[in-house]
């Protein structure tokens, strides 16, 4: 488990960029402090709420921002 903000913010960064969704992929994920803010968009709510989960399964502890855009 990434013990640091800046350690959550790089495996947010590395389980989007895995991500078997192509959607997913393209979103961005940038440290505000000790807020993770998740960003970009998407062409689904479901797909806004899986990067959301994906990340939330690695960031313990941490405040997490969902501001993805759903077209």
């Amino acid at each position: 488990m990434a013990n640091s903000i800046m350690d959550v913010e790089s495996e947010a960064k590395r389980v989007l960029a895995t991500s078997p969704i192509f959607d997913v992929r393209t979103l961005q994920v940038e440290r505000n402090g000790e807020t993770l803010l998740l960003s970009g968009r998407v062409a689904s709510f479901y797909h806004k709420q899986l990067a959301q989960e994906a990340i939330r399964a690695v960031a313990d502890g941490v405040t997490l921002v969902n501001s993805v855009n759903v077209d």
